[in-house]
């Protein structure tokens, strides 16, 4: 049995950093190993949700400040930016059309969402049941051939892999 993982917190500083999305994907995939949340499919989920809210400081809010993962009963994931204004995701998507759809990932593969004001921008944050994340037998991201699953949005089932 791996060590428990509760109370545990890493912050990576991406204020004008380029490569915020990789860096911070890395970032989430070595925190998952380090804490052994990295032998699910749902470990490829939080790598996801952690690249959408990144690319969305990137694009909408003038860059990602700093990303956080908390360990509890839930993977906490913060993003936080230098914008106040909070994100709605876009009322319609429009599917194959590139875009607007960065939300409505976040929403479908975390457990909850949602996002706050402080005083110098806004956190965006994502949770992650850590039950989803537990070790079980088998491969661990690392060993696993690329695949990109996710859950159908909007009631279309889709499914994508990548060689």
């Amino acid at each position: 049995m791996g060590v428990p993982v509760t109370g545990q917190c890493r912050r990576l500083a991406l204020r004008s950093v380029r490569g915020a999305v990789g860096k911070g994907r890395d970032f989430t995939r070595r925190t998952l190993r380090d804490w052994g949340w990295d032998r699910r499919e749902s470990a490829e989920d939080a790598l996801l949700v952690v690249s959408e809210l990144v690319a969305n400081a990137a694009l909408h809010a003038s860059g990602c400040h700093e990303l956080v993962l908390t360990a509890g009963e839930t993977l906490r994931i913060d993003v936080l930016d230098g914008a106040r204004a909070l994100p709605r995701p876009r009322a319609v998507t429009r599917p194959g059309v590139p875009g607007g759809h960065g939300l409505h990932i976040v929403q479908r593969l975390s457990d909850r969402w949602g996002s706050y004001a402080h005083d110098t921008g806004k956190v965006v944050w994502a949770e992650i049941e850590s039950a989803r994340l537990a070790t079980e037998p088998g491969p661990a991201m690392a060993d696993r051939q690329p695949s990109l699953r996710t859950r159908p949005f909007a009631g279309q089932a889709r499914s994508y892999d990548t060689e």
